[in-house]
């Protein structure tokens, strides 16, 4: 550090440092621990080419070569495909649609899945059932390239028709068409569904005497008016 008229104009050798010689050139009145030094660094010498630090990189990456080549003794990663890790339980894998006793899917069309999605991945177009009321999927396409595995279609399904449990990536396509999944391709992947359709009452307005008998005390929902 350098210092004004209150610093004293002597030198005294401070003796050497790791970068090379160091000379006391002024101490400071005020404080005798602050004081001006130069230093006169010593020669490189081959250090200056850095040969010593490039041979020593070269030493540890040949190291390191030879004992992960042969023993594997380093390394971290593993052989995917061939080794997987173990997913989690709630590992959110490609989607399947789930079936209903008669082999039929279980969704309703009731479009709350591509309601809920964020990345707008879900294409439904519904159609009337013939043997009931409910509806059901004519198409029914998932786009697994746009999907990003939030798993909010799960969530905001009310009839457990779609999962994500399948612990199975997406595979690579060529085109991007391929990665399209439709109806069918869903339910290849499905499996038969315990949970119980339209809730665990069944049919409400036949177990509550229907809409004629709500009453302020009734478990039916008021019907739209």
């Amino acid at each position: 550090m350098s210092h004004h008229n209150s610093d004293h104009g002597h030198h005294d050798s401070g003796g050497s440092g790791p970068g090379g010689e160091v000379t006391v050139r002024s101490v400071s009145a005020r404080n005798p621990k602050v004081r001006t030094v130069e230093l006169r660094a010593k020669p490189m010498g081959l250090e200056r080419a850095f040969l010593p630090a490039i041979v020593r990189g070269l030493t540890t990456t040949a190291k390191r070569f030879f004992e992960n080549t042969f023993t594997r003794a380093q390394i971290e990663t593993i052989e995917y495909p061939e080794e997987r890790p173990d997913y989690p339980a709630r590992f959110r894998g490609l989607h399947r649609l789930m079936t209903r006793d008669d082999g039929s899917v279980r969704c309703v069309a009731c479009m709350m899945c591509p309601t809920a999605c964020p990345a707008h991945c879900i294409t439904i177009h519904p159609g009337e059932r013939t043997d009931s009321h409910e509806k059901f999927p004519v198409i029914f396409e998932i786009d697994e390239l746009r999907c990003v595995a939030c798993g909010l279609c799960v969530e905001a399904c009310p009839c457990d028709a779609i999962r994500m449990d399948t612990s199975t990536h997406m595979h690579p396509v060529d085109f991007r068409g391929d990665a399209i999944l439709g109806k069918v391709d869903l339910m290849k992947r499905g499996t038969l569904s315990t949970a119980n359709q339209g809730g665990e009452k069944g049919n409400w307005r036949a177990t509550d005497g229907g809409e004629g008998s709500r009453g302020p005390e009734s478990n039916v929902p008021a019907g739209p008016r």
